[in-house]
């Protein structure tokens, strides 16, 4: 009795492939896929005949080697959308978690993305270096720690896909002599004077040993199957001799068979298409290598209903494969319009590198459009990369011949930097902090002024600049801070001065009231400056002074000298240089307009004094003279007080 065969019939779990083998298998193919020919027409024969090679071909690839069988359950994603930093991510994860084999199409996929993407950025950080130098022989060198990562990854995943191979090349060789070892057997098998029950053990035993007998190389896997299942139906044709047994394991073949035909008409429904017809490839494979053969008067009806299903499910197939074309060609529309708008942006020509920046951000985002809008037809996906790359280009091309124009500009910068930096350098270590100040304060307005650099010497020659203008202003704090004790000890000396002088009283006599006063103001400067803020007390201690200078029976000249005298020694004292020229331009101005209104008044004069009736000067006469008078007195004042400035200046 031939072996018990199971009555449920296996199914494939793996998901669909994602595209048929588009190798076609020259080999020889079974009595059953000969006779599915004999009632089509040639052309139908052909296309039928081809996607079941092509089924055959990529079941011999996973026959070879068994790792393959789950590549189609790890999803193909759209790598050609995904960043660079998103395509190293699926990188680690597949090259860490999966096997070597079921990746290996993920993993091209990815590595062709990335590197068209990695080669693009690389272009233009050339072409900005070329662009800003010009007059250097400098090497290009671009670092992009994403690209490590990337080789890390991808070289871990060639190792790995190295050591498999070596392993599997060890198997195949032996599995391959060892099955053309059990088809000798079974050639061998058939002698009438054996007997039929110990033939028949031996031949189940066979059957067994071939399904464990592992992978071979899928170059032989074709001839090998083919001459298998050609000695067990030649087998089954001497069970004659046992005809009872023989149409017993037929009719059992041909529930299994009807069992595939039943489960591929249910897969013709199914809406995952993809995984469908990956389901129908694992049939295929059951149907020719776990099942045997059945009656020759149904082996070519289940034969061909089996291959029409197959030629059905196919065309199914190749409707998803037009509409998913029908979306590529949407991406390539929209690819198109992409690239059209950066062509435009590569003739809008902008005069300034604030508008620069705004086209570089437009350009970068139509990028990352670009390279997030998906695949596109292969056909054309060459050329659209051209394009968009020329585009881009083109665009970085006109960018900088903008810089290329402005690279003199900031070469001029650097050279009025450079000078900038050696004159901050050489007053850094200066105390005369009076003089130097300004000086520095005035170096950094200029470097303010100046424009922008070349970038490379940029960070060099500000930290340079930055590092002397400390260090100079932080000896004149360390200078100020020892003043200020000073000028805080000074006013708490001035305070308790204003209270004791609210007491002075005057004697009565001029010139020893006078004295004191005067004694009083040196006392007062000998105390010294006080802090800024605090600078209030001088008012209060001229008041007391306005005060005394009312009661005192000086003279409006006397007093308004004292006064101004003692206002401008507290500027010096100050160190207020700008304050002191403005008191010495308002001097001259006033000088000025006094000389004015004298030679006015001293001109109408003549005019009165050369009239033939003037006998005698009348009223108005006198009161111009009285008036020249005035003038003169007052120019005298301020005549002394622009003497009296420029001699402090001078000290």
């Amino acid at each position: 009795m031939l072996e018990e065969k199971q009555d449920n019939l296996p199914v494939a779990d793996g998901e669909q492939q994602q595209e048929v083998v588009d190798q076609v298998s020259t080999d020889l193919t079974t009595n059953e896929d000969n006779a599915a020919t004999t009632d089509s027409t040639t052309a139908e024969v052909h296309e039928n005949q081809t996607i079941l090679d092509a089924i055959t071909s990529n079941n011999a690839e996973e026959s070879e080697d068994e790792t393959l069988k789950g590549r189609h359950d790890i999803p193909l994603l759209d790598y050609e959308a995904m960043d660079m930093a998103a395509l190293v991510e699926e990188l680690q994860k597949l090259v860490t978690t999966e096997t070597v084999m079921s990746i290996k199409l993920h993993v091209e996929e990815i590595k062709k993305a990335f590197l068209a993407k990695y080669h693009h950025l690389l272009e233009e950080k050339r072409e900005e270096f070329a662009a800003e130098n010009q007059d250097t022989n400098e090497t290009f060198e671009y670092h992009f720690p994403l690209k490590n990562k990337f080789d890390q990854y991808y070289t871990n995943y060639k190792d790995q896909k190295n050591a498999h191979f070596k392993s599997l090349q060890t198997n195949l060789k032996s599995n391959l002599e060892h099955r053309l070892a059990i088809v000798e057997e079974l050639r061998n098998l058939i002698d009438p004077q054996a007997n039929i029950k110990d033939t028949l053990k031996h031949f189940n035993d066979l059957r067994d040993r071939w399904k464990n007998a592992g992978p071979i190389p899928k170059d032989k896997y074709n001839h090998v199957w083919n001459n298998y299942h050609f000695h067990v139906e030649n087998f089954y044709d001497y069970l004659h001799l046992d005809r009872e047994a023989r149409d017993i394991d037929f009719k059992h073949n041909l529930d299994l068979k009807l069992k595939i035909i039943a489960r591929v008409e249910e897969l013709t429904k199914e809406e995952d298409i993809n995984k469908s017809f990956r389901e129908l490839q694992d049939l295929h494979k059951i149907w020719k290598e776990d099942i045997g053969p059945v009656s020759k008067e149904h082996r070519d009806e289940i034969w061909n209903k089996f291959s029409e299903l197959t030629k059905q499910m196919h065309d199914n197939r190749e409707k998803l494969f037009e509409k998913l074309r029908g979306v590529e060609l949407e991406n390539l529309a929209v690819k198109k319009d992409i690239i059209a708008k950066i062509e435009i942006l590569a003739t809008e020509k902008v005069n300034s590198h604030s508008q620069w920046l705004v086209q570089i951000d437009k350009v970068e985002a139509l990028r990352n459009a670009f390279f997030s809008t998906g695949k596109v037809p292969s056909e054309v996906n060459e050329a659209t990369w051209s394009a968009f790359k020329t585009a881009v280009r083109n665009f970085n091309s006109f960018k900088n011949s903008f810089y290329k124009d402005i690279k003199k500009d900031q070469t001029d910068n650097l050279n009025k930097k450079i000078a900038l930096v050696a004159k901050a350098k050489e007053l850094q270590e200066s105390e005369d902090f009076a003089t130097t100040t300004p000086i520095m304060k005035q170096i950094q307005e200029e470097w303010k002024q100046i424009g922008h650099v070349p970038r490379k010497y940029s960070d060099k020659i500000w930290n340079e600049f930055k590092e002397a203008c400390n260090h100079y202003f932080a000896k004149v704090k360390e200078q100020r801070n020892e003043e200020n004790s000073e000028e805080i000890a000074a006013f708490e000396n001035k305070k308790a001065y204003l209270e004791s002088i609210k007491e002075f009283q005057l004697t009565g006599d001029h010139k020893t009231d006078l004295e004191s006063i005067k004694k009083h103001i040196e006392n007062w400067k000998n105390f010294g400056k006080v802090p800024f803020p605090r600078r209030h007390i001088e008012g209060k201690f001229n008041k007391i002074l306005d005060a005394l200078f009312a009661k005192l029976s000086l003279s409006k000249k006397e007093t308004d000298m004292m006064r101004f005298s003692n206002r401008m020694e507290n500027l010096s004292e100050s160190n207020d240089i700008r304050k002191l020229d403005n008191e010495k331009i308002f001097l001259m101005r006033k000088i000025e307009e006094v000389q004015n209104e004298i030679f006015q008044l001293e001109n109408n004069i003549q005019f009165f004094t050369n009239t033939k009736n003037a006998k005698k000067e009348n009223s108005i006469v006198l009161e111009v003279r009285k008036n020249i008078a005035i003038h003169k007195e007052s120019l005298e004042v301020w005549k002394e007080k622009l003497h009296q400035l420029r001699n402090l200046t001078i000290e």
